[in-house]
């Protein structure tokens, strides 16, 4: 069955930065879609980027704008999520998703899940 595996998470101090990656099992997702969702704790799961197959276009939600970047590589069936300047409400678990439907991000269900990754950002 396809999997989507985070890693990366960890927990800095506000300012900080990292990097969280997400690699997919199968080479159909190199077609795919594939974004990044949070969870704080006692909040709903909510989306935080997302990019096309071919890696134009991302989208972002506006508290991340300017500090988040989502990048893919194709070749490795892997996507990233780099983070700076990041603040003590950037903390919760994140998730890789993937589908196949395109954008708009924020409208359909995602299809596939991975299991998350804690980000703690300290004040």
């Amino acid at each position: 069955q396809a999997q989507l595996v985070e890693s990366g998470g960890g927990l800095v101090q506000t300012g900080g930065s990292l990097r969280l990656s997400c690699a997919a099992s199968d080479r159909t997702f190199s077609m795919y879609a594939m974004g990044w969702f949070r969870q704080a704790p006692g909040k709903e799961r909510e989306f935080v980027a997302a990019i096309d197959w071919w890696g134009l276009k991302p989208s972002y939600v506006d508290s991340v704008k300017g500090r988040f970047i989502i990048s893919r590589d194709n070749a490795n069936i892997t996507i990233f999520l780099h983070m700076i300047s990041l603040k003590p409400e950037d903390t919760g678990v994140y998730y890789c998703a993937a589908r196949s439907r395109g954008a708009p991000f924020t409208e359909y269900p995602w299809d596939y899940w991975g299991q998350g990754t804690q980000v703690t950002v300290s004040s």
